[in-house]
């Protein structure tokens, strides 16, 4: 296999198909079990946002840089044509190098530095959201032409990461305040949003939300707005085996009831939806331990030590509660065992898992853990000096091709100077 490598990518065109477990089944064959590498399928991306366009065509989503930053993933976005979130002046400097245009850009971060919101402002990204008085007046201050959105409560019981404690402000009670307080201070308020939860598994939640949202549009009407746009957050699937197929109608039918007006821009955050599933990650044992019952002299428990852990790309497990699943690369027989998984570093936080029954396993095994795309890659960390996973990146020429005629190889973007190599210049992406 002949890979372009930038930074810590590389990235190759199939003929065939993207199989992911064959192309792991290669990999080990060829590398060295001292680093952990992931393998991203960018058709799974592509994928995801067809199915979006397929199940809530009215919902335009706006990708949540922080999920994962990585180049790849946005620029393929980009090249689709979706849209972004962004918290940050980092993140918005990263989108906008893609050539994306700043109306694509919503600045979903309530509470903005003042440098970072200058930033904004001098860059044209004008949509941004607020959930405090305070927040109002700052703006004000650097920002007066900002498109307002105001961010309400409204949080599922059920969800990965709860937000509702630290961002956005009551629908009832303090939302039409603070719609006051930006017609007194001569604000253009342009819309609401909320964000029911991060990893959401309570999906009615969003109907109550959009109600809620109905009831400010018409509030704001009474104080002289008419407000043009709803985002209805972020919090949808993206493992393998989830769907939207139980959210999308919810959403759907809230629009219709709530906004059945067109002319309402109706937009989304996910993040997870479109990553988690297409990156696999792939550690070894690096190191074990057998723990005896010095009673029976029989094993008690097994200890093993990975090369990547919860400062790199477990770090998911202390951000977003995830619970990693491994899967074993031809370990599937012998004696079953207590075991324990940790990470490399010398931190007795670093434990992946507590207490699973496993095969026994031998130093260069390799472990694998599926959706591993969402909340790793942007949090990672080399502590202690342990390298972070290089990326291998695949895509099947027919997808290739697809991108390409969306954003147009003389732009660029897309290059496939050997033929089987795939080189994108992230410098130059400026796609519809």
């Amino acid at each position: 296999m002949k890979f372009f490598e930038r930074d810590n990518e590389r990235i190759q065109i199939l003929d065939g198909p993207v199989n992911v477990p064959v192309l792991i089944n290669q990999l080990t064959n060829q590398l060295s079990t001292e680093e952990p590498f992931y393998v991203m399928d960018i058709g799974e991306i592509v994928r995801k946002h067809q199915n979006w366009i397929e199940k809530m065509p009215r919902v335009v989503p706006h990708y949540a840089v922080k999920c994962n930053d990585n180049d790849v993933v946005c620029a393929t976005l980009a090249a689709l044509g979706a849209s972004f979130d962004c918290a940050s002046k980092g993140e918005i400097s990263k989108i906008l190098g893609l050539g994306v245009s700043p109306d694509r850009i919503i600045f979903a971060n309530p509470m903005k530095p003042n440098s970072h919101l200058r930033y904004a402002d001098a860059n044209n990204v004008k949509t941004m959201t607020f959930d405090s008085d305070t927040e109002l007046h700052k703006i004000r201050k650097i920002s007066p032409d900002a498109k307002l959105v105001l961010r309400i409560r409204c949080e599922a019981e059920k969800a990965l990461c709860p937000l509702g404690k630290k961002f956005g402000c009551d629908p009832v009670e303090e939302a039409p305040r603070l719609i006051k307080i930006a017609r007194s201070l001569d604000l253009e308020l342009v819309g609401i949003s909320f964000h029911v939860g991060s990893g959401c598994a309570d999906f009615p939640i969003y109907y109550k939300a959009i109600s809620y949202a109905r009831d400010l549009f018409d509030y704001a009407r009474t104080c002289g707005y008419e407000m043009n746009l709803l985002d209805v957050g972020g919090g949808f699937p993206g493992d393998k085996g989830t769907t939207i197929d139980e959210v999308a109608p919810i959403i759907n039918s809230a629009l219709d009831q709530f906004f059945p007006d067109k002319s309402i821009r109706v937009i989304s955050e996910p993040g997870r939806y479109y990553v988690s599933a297409a990156f696999t990650l792939v550690t070894a044992v690096q190191s074990k331990r057998v723990c005896l019952d010095f009673q029976t002299g029989s094993i008690d428990r097994m200890m093993y030590y990975l090369n990547d852990g919860v400062y790199a790309s477990f770090n998911c497990i202390l951000y977003d509660h995830q619970v990693p699943k491994p899967m074993l690369l031809g370990q599937n027989n012998g004696k079953v065992y207590n075991s324990t998984v940790w990470g490399p570093t010398c931190d007795a936080l670093d434990q992946l898992i507590e207490n699973i029954r496993m095969p026994e396993l031998q130093i260069d095994d390799w472990v694998l853990f599926e959706n591993m795309g969402a909340y790793t890659i942007p949090v990672a960390s080399p502590f202690n000096g342990f390298p972070l996973p290089k990326i291998y990146c695949y895509i099947n020429k027919d997808t290739w091709e697809m991108l390409n005629d969306l954003c147009p190889i003389t732009d660029g973007t897309f290059c496939n100077p050997s033929g089987n190599e795939l080189m994108i210049n992230y410098e130059d992406v400026a796609c519809a």
